[in-house]
């Protein structure tokens, strides 16, 4: 009964393990360096208009003027003024204001237009 016992807790343990370095190993993964390529994405989608290259006006991208913009938070420089998902990686984009965009893509080393 004791064997029995000590081979179940130890199946457990190591079950737990894996289970444990498996998640650390998920959450450790760098978001800046994703491969679009492996995200089956189609050809032409990074020429989508909300995803923004060179110099980004966060001023123009907010149309309606209300101060919030829907960015991407792996890819920061696709911005919409309207909901939607980043055409590269598929994820939802978040709403967030105009300062905050801002401070996301300065943070990341993308280039913005001074109001």
């Amino acid at each position: 009964m004791k064997t029995r016992l000590k081979k179940t807790l130890q199946v457990g343990v190591l079950a737990s393990v894996i289970i444990v370095v498996s998640i650390f190993t998920a959450c450790n993964q760098d978001k800046n360096t994703q491969d679009h390529e492996s995200m089956n994405m189609e050809k032409g989608q990074t020429n989508s208009a909300i995803v923004h290259e060179g110099m980004i006006d966060l001023m123009a991208i907010d149309k309606n003027k209300d101060g919030m913009v829907y960015q991407d938070m792996m890819d920061w420089n696709v911005i919409s003024d309207e909901p939607g998902k980043c055409p590269l990686c598929k994820m939802t984009l978040t709403e967030v204001s105009i300062e905050k965009a801002k401070e996301n893509l300065v943070k990341n080393n993308f280039k913005v237009k001074e109001s």
